[in-house]
């Protein structure tokens, strides 16, 4: 006999199961972007005591500022390094922990640890080893004749962020990279080494186009990571500075909403951020999706 399958009888009970994650995503997700494409649409005060319907005036003061264009470019950038990053050594990490050798799973639950600390944290430590005066990095950049100064300098600036966003983001990479190696059948990988194949060769013919739903899965959630979550490690770190190198789009949106209170021109910006967030997702799935082997 097979496994009993269990039905739910009526709709009630269904529908008192997933109710609580309907009503948190509702209250904190739909509820906010409702408000936010609302507002985009009104010029209101600081405090929000009296507010005027401009129609699009916010969008097209927003379109027409040079300084979310520099914003836009820097996000791009931004994205690509990160995700690019902690991609490749998430993989890398996965790929060496994966091996049978002693203490393994030592190693692993090292590696994940650092998935639980928050990006403004993460921005803390970075912030502690990178700071020109006393970071022990910096200190060591400096005595060996290269010059490093992220407080002065864009370019390093934009390192310092980069590497911040990538080092919170392995973890969670490494994480699922690990659990797709452990699902391919060791029968496969024997049988390519049986037959001559070394091991780099197996690992682009055969491993890797294996792990190919994995990594597009993780494409998409370090590129919404990149525009969305990485406001911790910025406000910690740069300010959005020097001059303006690492003010990403949701760095701008706080900028221009919170300390420039222009609360319709900030909605409008966020409004703008969901749906380049969307589209780029869109795309992946659209195009990058096709050459994944499931």
């Amino acid at each position: 006999m097979g496994p009993e399958r269990i039905t739910f009888g009526g709709r009630l009970l269904p529908a008192a199961l997933i109710a609580p994650q309907l009503l948190i995503v509702g209250l904190f997700f739909y509820w906010p972007a409702v408000q936010a494409v609302w507002q985009s649409f009104q010029m209101q005060d600081a405090f929000g005591l009296s507010t005027e319907f401009v129609w699009f005036d916010n969008y097209r003061a927003l379109f027409a500022d040079p300084a979310y264009y520099q914003a836009l470019v820097t996000t791009l950038v931004f994205a690509a390094a990160v995700a690019g990053l902690s991609l490749s050594f998430a993989l890398l990490l996965a790929v060496m922990a994966d091996r049978e050798i002693r203490g393994s799973g030592i190693y692993r639950t090292l590696l994940i640890w650092p998935y639980a600390v928050a990006p403004a944290v993460a921005g803390v430590l970075f912030g502690f080893l990178f700071q020109p005066g006393l970071g022990l990095i910096a200190r060591g950049l400096n005595g060996i004749g290269i010059p490093w100064n992220p407080l002065l300098d864009g370019n390093h600036a934009m390192i310092l962020v980069v590497m911040a966003a990538a080092w919170k983001q392995v973890s969670y990479n490494f994480l699922f990279f690990l659990a797709g190696l452990q699902a391919i059948p060791g029968s496969v990988i024997e049988a390519a080494a049986i037959d001559g194949a070394g091991p780099a060769r197996r690992f682009w013919t055969i491993v890797f186009p294996l792990l190919s739903p994995t990594t597009f899965f993780l494409m998409v959630v370090n590129v919404v990571y990149a525009f969305c979550e990485t406001f911790g490690v910025i406000d910690v770190l740069t300010h959005g500075g020097p001059g303006r190198a690492t003010q990403t789009l949701v760095y701008k949106v706080y900028q221009d909403g919170r300390i420039g209170a222009d609360l319709g021109g900030s909605a409008a910006q966020s409004v703008v951020l969901m749906a380049i967030v969307i589209g780029l997702t869109a795309i992946q799935f659209r195009y990058v999706e096709k050459r994944v082997a499931y």
